[in-house]
């Protein structure tokens, strides 16, 4: 790690990414955080004149593109979820997704009496009191966890055990009994009561296509009444979670002198179709007819929050055809959704890719032509790949 840190610096680079990851830091029970490992890394960083991203990491390590190691939810947690298994995510079939608790639990004091937002604003908390000397020098940012892999969505692809596989339309996460009365709240709210019993029964499966669907093809229920009613209940359920996060890493780090940043995927896979089914399933409502970035870049505004946004690496050209991917024509899309909600946007690329070509996407979406330029950019993956000599020049010479 020395000797990759004395890399970077010579290479001009400003800093590195690190999960503070929930399930080692408060490992041995309720509010016993251990920042020991971390803090020697903070050391470290703050040595060779490199800057800390560091992101509260609330979700499991394992089971997602990259992921090479495991690290499950605090072992406490996993007792609480096997007592009351409503608490993470369900999907239609009853699987249930131990990534991330379910949103629909945010209030609820499940936890051994805490709420997960309690729980997840005590541990933000022992983190400010713990780095309160290195925040806003050494420790420039802090990404805010807001689902599965950090990034504000539901786990609607979930690969671990093949359940899904690029480029499948994924599935919506709506069946723990707290997001069903929810949802039927929702519906007897506007006397819709049968809209409530459960989410969309024609909406396929995780590896299916929209047009295999009644729900997302192009001319199918997602556009009537009832889809768009669950589907501004699903999405809207989702923006309450990220504001409600968000608001309280705003009120326990301001005045740190750390920006805050809050990630939102890349869904770039059935982007050229009308329902945009990928997107959906996830919780971003976005289709032909609605942004769904403008919401979220407005939600994140609103709190000085930074969007790190994916896929600024890929180009439409790479995909298969059959998948209507257009990442392009996504960033295009974010880009001018943060310029007019006034959110600043930063980046990251989704793949590891140690090619040339990568590299020069990523510079052409830097620039600002068509909506906000990118005020930083992670680049993925630091590893022993990164550090090859044919690779290095190619990447690090600038």
């Amino acid at each position: 790690m020395n000797a990759s840190f004395m890399a970077l610096k010579s290479a001009g680079i400003e800093g590195v990414m690190v999960d503070a990851w929930w399930g080692l830091v408060e490992k041995e029970g309720p509010m016993k955080y251990n920042w020991e490992g971390y803090a020697e890394l903070v050391k470290m960083a703050q040595k060779h004149g490199l800057k800390l991203q560091v992101v509260m990491s609330f979700h499991q390590c394992g089971g997602n593109v990259g992921d090479s190691c495991s690290i499950p939810l605090p072992p406490w947690v996993l007792e609480e979820i096997r007592k009351n298994p409503d608490l993470v995510y369900t999907d239609r079939s009853g699987r249930r997704n131990p990534e991330y608790l379910s949103l629909a639990c945010d209030l609820l004091p499940l936890l051994r009496g805490r709420t997960p937002i309690q729980v997840y604003s005590d541990y933000m908390r022992s983190f400010r009191d713990r780095f309160k000397d290195y925040l806003g020098e050494v420790i420039a940012e802090i990404q805010v966890g807001m689902g599965p892999c950090g990034e504000l969505r539901y786990p609607s692809y979930p690969e671990s055990n093949g359940t899904w596989r690029f480029p499948g339309i994924g599935e919506f996460q709506c069946y723990d009994k707290y997001m069903r009365a929810s949802l039927q709240a929702s519906a007897e709210s506007i006397g819709k009561k049968d809209w409530g019993i459960s989410g969309p029964h024609d909406s396929g499966q995780y590896n299916q296509f929209p047009e295999d669907t009644t729900f997302f093809r192009s001319n199918g229920t997602w556009n009537n009444d009832y889809g768009q009613f669950f589907l501004e209940w699903y999405s809207g359920m989702l923006l309450e979670h990220g504001d409600r996060i968000l608001a309280a890493a705003n009120r326990i780090f301001q005045g740190t002198g750390a920006k805050l940043s809050g990630k939102v995927a890349g869904i770039h896979w059935h982007y050229r179709t009308r329902s945009h089914a990928a997107e959906l399933t996830a919780g971003y409502y976005n289709t032909r007819h609605q942004d769904g970035y403008l919401s979220i870049a407005r939600m994140m505004g609103k709190y000085g929050i930074v969007m790190n946004f994916t896929c600024m690496e890929m180009r439409d050209g790479e995909q298969s055809e059959n998948a209507s991917c257009s990442p392009e024509g996504l960033v295009r899309q974010v880009k001018k959704a943060t310029k007019t909600a006034g959110t600043e946007l930063a980046g990251e690329n989704a793949l590891e890719r140690y090619d040339a070509g990568a590299y020069s996407q990523v510079l052409t979406t830097s620039r600002s032509d068509s909506g906000n330029g990118l005020s930083a950019f992670t680049y993925l993956r630091m590893n022993k790949r990164l550090f090859e000599g044919r690779i290095g020049s190619t990447w690090w010479s600038s």
